[in-house]
């Protein structure tokens, strides 16, 4: 298993795959290294503090400043990971030439970004956006999550922006059920 996020929900991601018997997971983050915890203050630093939870003590391998290139596979199931290290020029990530590399992958979850969607998906889809850049959708009556494209529908992070897991979960099973009224 590969795990594509190195925050909570790819910690979370990590200690459910080694619990339902992952042979190896190894785990990505775009960003370096956070500093060790003992040399880093708390507030406000919080967020770039380097913490191992109880599901990387379970077993992960955990790698710093990747960028996943690309997902290989065939008759569609992953096979691997083109991924490149980075390194940081004034706050900006720059691919490291000839640091390219493979890793397989027979599941990959994605569990990155604690901002708003990928706006180029949106811009793809011509998707209203909300105040917060989200996919702009009701979560009740007809047309319930439904976007401003017809039979396009959103749901969780990508609707009501960054929240808990349970969150995505209810509004799956809601956007689900609104399409299948909708068909």
């Amino acid at each position: 298993v590969v795990v594509i996020g190195g925050g909570d929900t790819g910690s979370d991601c990590v200690g459910t795959s080694n619990r339902h018997g992952a042979a190896t997971v190894t785990q990505f983050e775009l960003l370096p290294m956070p500093p060790d915890p003992e040399n880093n203050p708390v507030w406000p630093y919080w967020p770039t503090r380097l913490r191992t939870s109880s599901s990387h003590e379970e077993g992960a391998e955990r790698d710093w400043s990747v960028a996943t290139k690309a997902f290989i596979g065939e008759n569609g199931r992953v096979k691997a990971l083109r991924a490149v290290k980075l390194g940081w020029q004034d706050g900006k990530p720059v691919e490291i030439a000839g640091s390219e590399f493979e890793v397989p992958a027979d599941l990959v979850l994605l569990a990155m970004g604690f901002v708003s969607p990928v706006q180029s998906v949106l811009d793809a889809l011509g998707v209203a956006r909300d105040a917060r850049g989200n996919a702009k959708a009701a979560t009740e009556g007809a047309g319930c999550y439904a976007t401003s494209v017809p039979k396009v529908f959103t749901a969780g992070d990508m609707r009501r922006g960054q929240s808990l897991v349970v969150w995505a979960i209810r509004e799956g099973r809601q956007a689900a059920r609104a399409g299948d009224e909708f068909l």
